[in-house]
């Protein structure tokens, strides 16, 4: 028998909503709302190791905002993060994913809405997703991890999928072998895509030489890994 999750409380919602509302007006999101109903609210989840407040969730942040024209893209820590604890099993961290996702959703009833994750926060949102009080748009993985710790893939989030979901990978992600994930992909129900970061790392990170080799920079790479995005996006709006 499944141990009982512990509900999150409404306190404990609205203080992480506000902390959200807070760093997104200082990096000036905010005040560049679209005010269109096909414009999408984003909700972004953070990865294992690293805050909403890092380096790179906050440039994908401002990524996203921009390629896909979002109404607001919102980013929260889970509650871990500030008690300073190392992760708990992703499983534990569905119902406050949830329960911040609906919150966010009901201020934006018109707009679609999209689930965006690093690393852990893509295999959580995969599984809030499933939810059937969850009416996600989409979903997009950045750097699934989709292999384990011991090695066993873990792709029974993906399985139950119905929503259309895309995954941004490296070809140097040791947590996520592309040719496990085309496995997986051909066992998806759901409508699925990859794009890949050539040479990238877990976060997408190329080395020096093989940038230079491809005349491209580290921003320029992330840009089209973006743009992927938006095009993925548009196409199922349709």
């Amino acid at each position: 028998m499944a141990p009982k999750r512990r509900r999150t409380t409404e306190s404990e919602i609205n203080q992480v909503t506000q902390n959200c509302s807070s760093r997104i007006t200082r990096a000036g999101i905010s005040s560049k709302k679209i005010n269109n109903n096909s414009s999408p609210v984003v909700v972004f989840a953070h990865g294992a190791g690293a805050p909403s407040s890092s380096e790179w969730m906050i440039r994908w942040r401002n990524l996203l905002a921009d390629a896909l024209k979002a109404i607001e893209v919102v980013t929260f820590d889970y509650p871990y993060i500030s008690k300073r604890k190392p992760p708990p099993k992703a499983e534990k961290l569905v119902e406050f994913h949830s329960d911040f996702v609906k919150k966010i959703a009901s201020k934006y009833p018109k707009h679609p809405l999209i689930l965006v994750g690093k690393s852990m926060g893509s295999r959580v949102s995969c599984m809030v997703a499933v939810e059937n009080d969850i009416k996600a748009s989409a979903v997009i993985c950045l750097g699934y991890p989709l292999k384990g710790t011991k090695g066993a893939i873990r792709d029974e989030p993906l399985l139950q999928l119905s929503v259309p979901t895309m995954f941004v990978q490296g070809n140097k992600d040791g947590l996520c072998p592309l040719g496990s994930l085309e496995g997986v992909r051909k066992k998806m129900k759901a409508l699925n895509t990859v794009y890949v970061v050539e040479n990238g790392d877990h976060s997408f990170k190329i080395g020096k030489k093989n940038l230079e080799m491809a005349g491209i920079t580290q921003e320029e790479a992330e840009r089209l890994a973006v743009q992927a995005i938006a095009t993925f996006v548009s196409q199922i709006s349709k």
